[in-house]
């Protein structure tokens, strides 16, 4: 991928021109296009369209560099890709001059465009949000023209690690319905029903009290939230494309039995009732009847269950709790070991992808460590590479394979989903056992006031 930077010019236009267009630089002025000025009169043509406009702006133009990984491309590529980028991002709203350096080791283009538009006469805006489309603009155009191979291994990695490393705390606030990722899934499910249009589902989102963030990926956040959640995040049913595919099928209005509506709920602890003190009781005789009764079975299914468990006795009830309690506590240190090793993991395969990916800029700086514009430009590559060798190094995986950490990523998921629900079913047998626990507890107090 290409790297791109921007930056204002407030002063010294005719001088930032020279520079770009030095013969030496552009293959002896051949890599140089405009549009809708001269190049080497273009400084003025810049301060006749902001004397037209009006425009007070101190930022007389921008200045965008688009650098390529050595080798990556020929010069005439590269140009042709900035004429793309200008024509994408500038939309023909400002003049601009392009061209293309070939003097160093890699090749890169300078855009210097008007900062007014000279349709509208407003300034352009430069902030996150329109560096960002820059760089997405040109990221793409990097793929159309196939300048980088995707990394397919760390692509189906990525895809693993969202669905299978939730943590065990994020799993189970997500079944209880705490998590805010569930509470966003109920309400894209609703507005999906609700609606007959994508624009009617972001209309309903926001009277949610959802704020909605575009993007190359939607996120919501709720009011009472700190932080945006990407609905593809919670699912392969949430997608933008998905969503739209959901609205429009005629049969979303049927019967909808969600996911969270088929999880079996707890049931209500029964108590014994204490006829002696119970006010509906003094009331009813009927009353008293079905609540003799009750209790009657309530005891009678204690029993049955104390049996089922071979508890003869309290003491033994109270030996089996705790014994469950030490057996789940066990299980669950071993889910958290098993999850740090799944999070070790997943930064080792994005220390290698970093190897991967920057490897021949790292390599053309190691050839020409002198070479100081290179490093700045692509210092934070540099630096990264390093980073992520030496910590590869102290592991000793420098040598490891993505797609064979990602096979014992999978065992480890599949290890972690077993012990889970061992938890579960240990964490199920502890809440009987308690429950028949006060059972009794509640039936010792009732007749010891009795007799």
């Amino acid at each position: 991928m290409a790297i791109t930077k921007i930056h204002p010019i407030k002063s010294t236009l005719n001088l930032a021109l020279d520079y770009i267009l030095d013969k030496d630089k552009t293959d002896d002025r051949i890599l140089i296009s405009s549009f809708l000025c001269n190049p080497n009169t273009a400084h003025l043509e810049f301060e006749q369209t902001r004397a037209e406009c009006n425009s007070k702006t101190k930022v007389i133009a921008r200045h965008l560099i688009q650098a390529f990984l050595p080798g990556e491309v020929t010069p005439d590529l590269a140009h042709e890709i900035g004429l793309k980028l200008c024509e994408e991002t500038l939309k023909g709203e400002y003049e601009y001059v392009l061209t293309t350096h070939v003097d160093k080791g890699h090749i890169h283009n300078h855009i210097v465009f008007n900062n007014v538009n000279f349709e509208t006469g407003k300034a352009y805006q430069s902030n996150k949000k329109s560096y960002h489309q820059i760089r997405n603009i040109s990221d793409e155009l990097c793929k159309k023209y196939h300048l980088s191979v995707i990394d397919e291994e760390y692509k189906r990695f990525k895809e693993l690690y969202s669905t299978k490393g939730k943590s065990y705390k994020e799993y189970m606030e997500f079944k209880k319905g705490t998590s805010w990722k569930y509470k966003l899934k109920v309400a894209i499910d609703k507005a999906v029903l609700k609606s007959n249009s994508y624009d009617d589902f972001l209309k309903v989102m926001e009277t949610y009290n959802y704020e909605i963030k575009f993007g190359k990926h939607i996120a919501f956040r709720h009011k009472e939230q700190t932080r945006f959640t990407r609905a593809k995040t919670i699912g392969p049913d949430y997608t933008v494309e998905k969503i739209k595919e959901r609205i429009k099928n005629p049969d979303k209005n049927k019967l909808h039995i969600l996911d969270y509506d088929l999880e079996e709920k707890s049931p209500t602890n029964r108590r014994l009732i204490d006829i002696r003190k119970n006010p509906k009781v003094k009331e009813s005789k009927g009353y008293e009847i079905w609540a003799n009764r009750f209790n009657m079975k309530l005891t009678a299914e204690t029993l049955n269950e104390l049996r089922k468990y071979n508890i003869k006795d309290y003491s033994e009830l109270e030996s089996l709790i705790q014994d469950q309690a030490t057996k789940r506590q066990g299980i669950l240190t071993e889910i958290k070991n098993i999850e740090i090793e799944m999070k070790s993991i997943k930064e080792t395969v994005e220390e290698l992808h970093v190897l991967k990916i920057y490897k021949k800029t790292y390599d053309a700086h190691k050839s020409n460590p002198d070479d100081k514009d290179f490093f700045d430009t692509y210092k934070y590559q540099i630096i990264k590479y390093e980073t992520a060798y030496n910590s590869l190094k102290e592991k000793e995986l420098v040598k490891s394979s993505i797609s064979s950490l990602s096979e014992k990523f999978k065992n480890l998921s599949s290890d972690k989903t077993k012990k889970m629900k061992d938890y579960e079913m240990l964490n199920s047998k502890i809440n009987d056992c308690y429950s028949l626990k006060k059972t009794i507890e509640q039936y010792h107090e009732i007749n010891k006031e009795r007799y």
